[in-house]
């Protein structure tokens, strides 16, 4: 996917920015003087693939396989906070293992898209890992699907035994309801 991304992006930044400054090349510049002064040009191609692979996943690329369970509101041992002290929003909420992936990152779940809100909108696949739990270790994730034991009918469809996750931000405070 990566690579993919790469051969677009490649394709884009070079017809934008390559191939005004070839034109823009003098044919008349002396070749000597040209081999003497060592090359102060950018690399804008360079720049923007570096940029966009660095800075996180994008969505879909997958960065790690992950097994999942839900949890709900009202059952018995459930909070109506997160770790973080965040009241726990449907459908956005993720318990995490620290250790895997930081609380207060921004995940992406691909399998997830476009399953039905608590609000009647399709999901974008944004996940906040704002929780933990104590059974939540390695490649494990807990995803809050609302109030009570009804509000998992819309997760139930999931293969929860390999969800492709990828971490694509953090977010400060606390997530969105």
């Amino acid at each position: 996917m990566r690579r993919k991304l790469a051969g677009i992006l490649a394709t884009a930044v070079i017809s934008a920015f390559a191939a005004p400054a070839i034109a823009a090349t003098a044919p008349e510049a002396d070749s000597a003087t040209a081999s003497a002064t060592p090359a102060t040009h950018a690399d804008p191609l360079g720049d923007l693939i570096t940029s966009a692979l660095s800075g996180g996943a994008l969505p879909g690329s997958v960065e790690w396989k992950m097994k999942a369970t839900m949890y709900h509101a009202g059952a018995k041992g459930i909070r109506a906070f997160d770790s973080l002290g965040c009241r726990v929003a449907a459908m956005r909420t993720v318990a995490v293992d620290p250790k895997v992936i930081p609380r207060r990152t921004v995940i992406f779940i691909k399998e997830t898209v476009g399953l039905p809100m608590p609000n009647g909108e399709k999901h974008d696949g944004y996940w906040y890992a704002s929780d933990i739990g104590g059974a939540i270790k390695g490649l494990k994730l807990d995803l809050f699907s609302g109030v009570g034991a009804s509000s998992m009918k819309a997760l139930r469809g999931l293969d929860l035994s390999s969800l492709s996750v990828s971490k694509v931000g953090e977010f400060k405070g606390c997530p969105p309801q």
